[in-house]
């Protein structure tokens, strides 16, 4: 990262949601966004932080009136100067003053090159900036609140303070290395480096355990509805999602094709998948819908088995009858261990059979009785699946994304490393190296360490005018 600012040439952008709106903003930002924004208003003179109304104007006179407003490097979200014209909100106006601004000697912004000017010129980490496009995309007031929380450093703080600690304990053992003879004690064995080992970890374990809640809140669930024709998945696919979302008759087979829709279960995004009824068959188009069934069942994170609960007494062996017969053991394994049972029509039962296990199974599923004809039992079903994930985020919860948690994993796996390093074979320069690769992984979080290629890809996905 850079330490001081450098005015990049000029970059606009439309920075409002597309479409029609009381307020539309295009935003400029490099070394000629103040001269571009005295032009666009005839001013010859913009006072920072304050808002002017006025004309903007083209060739041939007004395009349109509103604000403008003149943020000076480094004191803008970029770093540097920032001009921003808004006006009112019609897409062809808006279109009209960008073409303008690109006469004046603007371009157009690529996706994301506002925030990462911003990370260029240490306004934000990478935490941050990925923070302000989780903001932005957040569908629960738990993740937009969570995604803020990140956005105002406390994610970022928290990995700083470990990288700190880190840090101190590298120069106490590659000091110690270096220079043996100005120590009175031997290093590897008084229980200095052992103890902030032990502390380090601990606050490894503690991140990832908020990490991992931040990444289910923003990414959420994988979850697909699974069984025989005529179970009653699209019903239930319909009761969760409370419309009427998949189409419901007696005849078999009415589902052909997979179904999704992405739900909220108890704060937790769920991405619900029907599927069709799984069942040997010679009807072509039915085929198909049966292997994209698979598919989607090999890719679940959560596999909801629908069975009908008046006609089947064994659902542990019709699970392994639909899911496992034919596959590897491990495969098999896999789609057992992501199993819920869910044992619908259970209104019309006197009593609910307790489920049957054999000693050779290793870990039953669980067994929830519903019925999508009166509701009963679907808050036990969304109570079970969280538990399932692990999903029970804090009130302090701070959104996380795969490579966060990736990145703590390594940083993890090197300082035990460490730990080994130092307590089995009193490896001192073998602890110092494992040291700096758990720095360097936690470094990636925050983007003190990060390759091009990595920054492309993230910023390469916000909107444009961000």
């Amino acid at each position: 990262m850079t330490t001081s600012i450098q005015q990049l040439p000029t970059i606009a952008a439309i920075a409002s949601p597309i479409g029609q709106g009381g307020v539309g903003i295009i935003r400029l930002s490099g070394k000629d966004a103040y001269r571009i924004g005295c032009l666009m208003t005839r001013r010859s003179d913009l006072i920072p932080r304050m808002a002017h109304f006025g004309g903007f104007y083209g060739q041939e006179g007004v395009i349109d009136e509103g604000v403008v407003i003149y943020f000076k490097a480094p004191h803008s979200f970029t770093g540097e100067d920032v001009v921003e014209l808004q006006g009112h909100g019609g897409m062809v106006l808006q279109n009209m003053l960008l073409a303008r601004v690109f006469e004046l000697g603007a371009r157009q912004a690529a996706a994301g090159e506002f925030s990462y000017r911003a990370f260029e010129n240490d306004k934000i980490d990478l935490v941050q900036a990925e923070a302000i496009s989780d903001a932005i995309s957040a569908t629960s007031v738990a993740q937009a609140t969570s995604a803020i929380r990140s956005l105002t450093g406390e994610f970022s703080q928290k990995i700083n303070e470990l990288l700190d600690r880190l840090v101190h304990l590298r120069l106490y053992v590659e000091a110690s290395i270096d220079f043996p003879e100005e120590e009175d004690v031997d290093f590897l064995s008084d229980g200095i480096i052992e103890n902030k080992l032990t502390e380090i970890l601990s606050g490894i374990d503690r991140i990832l355990a908020t990490a991992k809640q931040g990444q289910l809140l923003r990414d959420g669930v994988h979850v697909v509805l699974a069984g025989k024709p005529n179970a009653g998945k699209s019903s239930l696919l319909n009761r969760l999602s409370g419309t009427e979302r998949a189409i419901v008759t007696e005849i078999a087979g009415t589902t052909r094709d997979t179904l999704e829709e992405t739900l909220i279960l108890n704060g937790l995004t769920v991405h619900l998948t029907d599927t069709a009824g799984l069942r040997k068959t010679d009807d072509h188009v039915e085929k198909i819908g049966i292997k994209r069934a698979f598919d989607a069942i090999h890719q679940a994170d959560v596999l909801m088995m629908v069975y009908d609960v008046t006609t089947e007494t064994d659902p542990l062996a019709l699970a392994d009858q639909l899911f496992c017969e034919g596959v590897t053991e491990g495969v098999g394994d896999i789609i057992r261990q992501k199993l819920i049972l869910v044992a619908n029509k259970s209104d019309l039962l006197t009593s609910k059979p307790v489920l049957q296990v054999s000693c050779e199974t290793k870990s039953a599923p669980k067994l929830v009785y519903v019925s999508c004809e009166t509701g009963e039992g679907l808050d036990e079903l969304i109570e079970i699946l969280t538990q399932k994930v692990g999903f029970h985020p804090p009130e302090n919860s701070l959104i996380a994304r795969t490579r966060h948690l990736d990145a703590l994993n390594r940083a993890k796996g090197y300082a035990i490393e460490a730990y080994e390093q130092l307590t089995i074979y009193h490896a001192g320069e073998l602890v110092a190296e494992s040291l700096r690769q758990s720095q360097q992984a936690l470094g990636e979080i925050t983007g003190q360490m990060s390759a091009d290629e990595l920054l492309g890809k993230i910023f390469s996905s916000f909107c444009i005018g961000k």
